[in-house]
């Protein structure tokens, strides 16, 4: 970072080139561009790509002699190549220049966070002493989410002649991007037709195999100059520019797209329309202008400020989210891709990471949030269906969902280090459903959304209940209701040592998490009006019996325990330790350690090792006091002694193999005020700018963990919880985090201005009609901040409100 605001790379790497693409990568919430040079292609270092939320295609492939069906986030199109070549006086065509040709002396990459610009910068210098700068500038809008554009300027240094441009608009792409998937059938665009309008504005038109219907439009602008040549395939239009060049007389070319599908709402014939729009776009100062403008807006109810490299750190995820899932994404069908819109990764699924991103929308952006809910529940069909399928009850909801939310977990998955192909049992993570539940729960706490708390978020956490009250079987022996045959979030352990079916037992997260769905479920019941009760009951098909069922299974589930620690699952404490320093000291890097033990012929189903925070989860959804309460519903006192030792414990025997998992450390030793706690915070920052996990960032963000780290600040350090009673702030002072100011909403108040400085916490609300903000300060002390008034707080070491200034 140069500028609070500015991201940048000064040297061309192709080591790091796909790193660079991904985080600056350039969306609007409706579809993304990767950071890719112009000039490139998808090879082993360039992996040009551009998705839009919700599209996906299903092909089937032959993997280990097994036919094996795939649902993909589809690669579009690439609309930003751009070749082009010197043609000097009285010397023969130069090369096609790229970021890889040998004549590349400067390279500079700029992604302006505050505008949501990027800007490539080069420079060629050939042996004759000819030097070529071109710089491009490229937007995905953020105004007009149909619209992108990019600006190139070509500059002649010491010569003089003409400059050969091919403006290309690329339909024969497939998708290639993950080394793991490489087996897998790629091409999901078929029946390409290509063509360029008599105006100038060059078109694609193909569909999906799945009957998707993608139109590509681009308008290349060179001011007066009309492109001299067209060359067109059933994949490709290109045009061809010959231009003069000289010292102070720049080149300008301007590529202005519009896509367009039948996803869109109205619908409309995708090609005619992208043509349409591409051709009467405004210019590319104009265009550049309303982005900025709504940028601007963008960043005024989604900024978090922290000082410091941190806070840069910060507002470069906070740019990822924002243009992952904008405002417009609340206009679509679209959940919140593990890996946003940056790359292909986990084919672009929708997993749990919602969890970890939905607490900040909900307080930015709750339009958004709530459009993310209602994904889910248009899948609330599929979930049920899912369930009565597997002989289960209510809704049991996909580990990974894509188009239509039924399971898209892969059957089999790679291990690269053994080149096996092996079982992949993760869509036993039925806790999702409780991760739904969750973010609906804390949707409807932070908003007041009365109407979807009675109709879609009613129907999910009723139904998510009514699964877990199913699941849940009575075990005579321990006098405790059960839940078997599940994986929890550490993945690693999906069956016990030589078992012939796959599962664990009394994972405590599954089960303290059932529990406490199944008691929300029971107080939005018991808040809906009466004939709205008299119909979930019927839709569920259930009676007061079952009610009370709930109520009991919510009491009685089976939470184990070991060496006086909370065990990860029953049976836990009974597996063999692993040799963790052995294991360090043979392959120093041990994220992926199930890949290691599997190409040993081992497996961690033996080893007291997982993967990622699975226990210690709870601590990140539940404050210490709710915790308390929820273990206490129970039958169990969990006190700091208790808990305190349970984090020691897995602190000790987890490899941190997801970016999940440093967040979740970080946040709970925070919380403790452990001494550690900053160390895995910081882990948790830099995973995605520094490739902590080895190339993986290049095939997209980590979306979670970067919404999770704002997450940290603002529900973690200021302990800013919101609650149908008031806003909830307990702070929890990290040093390494001195200070931080936001905006949120609550219960209808837009712009609510937190800021938190050491010593000092300030809250002030805007002038509106509606009533004062209601605050619950450490101490159970209630206070109310009225419309247009603005207070301080007094805090002492320690994080604690002792009187208001």
């Amino acid at each position: 970072m140069t500028t609070a605001w500015r991201w940048e790379y000064q040297r061309y790497d192709p080591k790091a080139e796909r790193l660079v693409e991904s985080l600056c990568t350039l969306g609007n919430g409706r579809f993304a561009t990767r950071g890719s040079a112009p000039e490139s292609v998808a090879d082993d270092i360039h992996y040009p790509g551009t998705y839009l939320a919700g599209c996906y295609n299903r092909l089937t492939s032959a993997v280990g002699g097994r036919a094996v069906s795939n649902e993909d986030m589809v690669r579009l199109p690439d609309w930003t190549a751009l070749r082009y070549r010197c043609l000097p006086e009285g010397a023969p065509p130069g090369d096609w220049l790229t970021p890889d040709h040998p004549t590349l002396r400067h390279s500079r990459v700029s992604l302006d966070l505050r505008a949501g610009t990027l800007t490539r910068r080069m420079l060629f210098h050939d042996a004759e002493g000819r030097r070529l700068g071109v710089t491009h500038t490229r937007l995905v809008h953020m105004g007009d989410p149909n619209l992108a554009a990019q600006n190139t300027v070509f500059r002649a240094y010491g010569w003089s002649g003409r400059i050969e441009i091919e403006s290309v608009l690329d339909g024969d792409v497939t998708n290639a991007g993950v080394d793991r998937y490489r087996a897998l059938a790629g091409r999901h665009l078929v029946e390409h037709r290509a063509g360029v309008e008599a105006e100038g504005t060059a078109w694609l038109s193909c569909t999906t195999t799945s009957r998707v219907r993608i139109g590509l439009a681009v308008r290349t602008s060179v001011g007066p100059v009309a492109p001299v040549g067209r060359t067109c395939t059933a994949t490709t239009a290109t045009q061809t520019l010959v231009l003069p060049i000289k010292r102070a007389a720049p080149v300008v070319v301007v590529k202005t797209a519009a896509l367009c599908t039948s996803l869109d709402r109205p619908s409309a014939d995708p090609l005619r329309r992208s043509i349409d729009c591409a051709t009467h776009a405004p210019d590319f100062p104009t265009l550049l202008a309303s982005h900025r403008a709504s940028w601007q807006r963008l960043w005024s109810e989604g900024e978090l400020k922290v000082p410091g490299d941190t806070g840069k750190v910060l507002r470069l995820h906070a740019f990822h989210v924002l243009q992952t899932l904008s405002p417009h994404t609340a206009e679509l069908d679209a959940g919140v891709p593990a890996r946003g819109l940056h790359g292909e990764a986990y084919r672009g699924h929708v997993f749990w990471d919602e969890l970890f991103v939905l607490p900040y929308l909900a307080l930015h952006l709750p339009e958004t949030a709530r459009a993310l809910l209602m994904y889910r529940h248009r899948r609330l069909p599929a979930a049920l269906e899912a369930a009565r399928r597997a002989g289960a009850k209510g809704a049991m909801f996909p580990w990974q969902s894509g188009s239509s939310g039924s399971e898209e977990t892969q059957r089999l998955h790679l291990n690269p280090r053994s080149g096996r192909w092996l079982p992949d049992h993760s869509h036993l993570q039925h806790h999702v459903g409780s991760a739904i539940a969750w973010n609906v729960w804390r949707y409807g706490q932070a908003t007041g959304d009365a109407g979807f708390m009675h109709g879609p978020g009613a129907e999910l956490l009723l139904h998510t209940a009514h699964f877990w009250a199913g699941a849940a079987t009575w075990d005579t022996g321990l006098g405790r209701y059960r839940i078997r045959g599940v994986v929890g979030p550490d993945e690693y352990h999906d069956a016990y040592p030589d078992a012939t079916a796959p599962g664990i037992d009394d994972n405590a997260y599954t089960n303290v998490t059932a529990a406490w769905v199944l008691a929300r479920a029971l107080d939005v019941y018991g808040e809906l009006p009466a004939a709205r009760r008299a119909e979930l009951l019927t839709q569920l098909g259930i009676g007061a019996a079952d009610l009370r069922a709930w109520e009991d299974v919510s009491r009685r589930l089976y939470v184990p325990f070991h060496r006086d620690v909370i065990s990860q699952f029953h049976g836990y404490g009974d597996l063999a330790e692993l040799d963790w320093d052995g294991y360090r000291a043979r392959y120093h890097d041990i994220r992926r350690l199930d890949r290691i033990l599997e190409a040993e012929d081992d497996t961690p189903n033996r080893y007291q090792a997982s993967k990622q925070a699975d226990t210690l989860m709870l601590g990140y959804l539940f404050r210490p006091a709710e915790l308390e309460q929820l273990f206490l519903r129970l039958g169990h006192r969990l006190d700091d002694g208790l808990w305190r030792r349970t984090v020691d414990y897995y602190l000790r025997r987890t490899c941190h193999g997801s970016t999940l998992s440093s967040l979740v450390h970080g946040w709970v030793l925070a919380r403790e005020q452990g001494p550690d706690a900053w160390r895995y915070c910081q882990e948790a920052l830099l995973s995605d700018i520094t490739d902590v996990q080895g190339g993986t960032t290049g095939e997209g963000i980590h979306l979670g963990a970067m919404g999770g780290t704002l997450d940290l600040v603002e529900r973690g350090i200021v302990g800013l919880e919101p609650h149908d009673d008031g806003l909830h702030i307990d702070p929890v002072p990290l040093s390494e985090v001195p200070g931080s100011s936001f905006s949120i909403s609550y219960l209808g108040h837009r712009d609510i201005r937190i800021r938190f400085r050491p010593g000092r916490l300030g809250i002030s609300v805007p002038p509106s009609p509606l009533g004062p903000v209601p605050l619950v300060l450490p101490g159970d002390r209630h206070e109310h901040i009225a419309a247009g008034q603005e207070r301080w707080f007094r805090l002492p070491k320690g994080g604690r409100v002792s009187d208001f200034v």
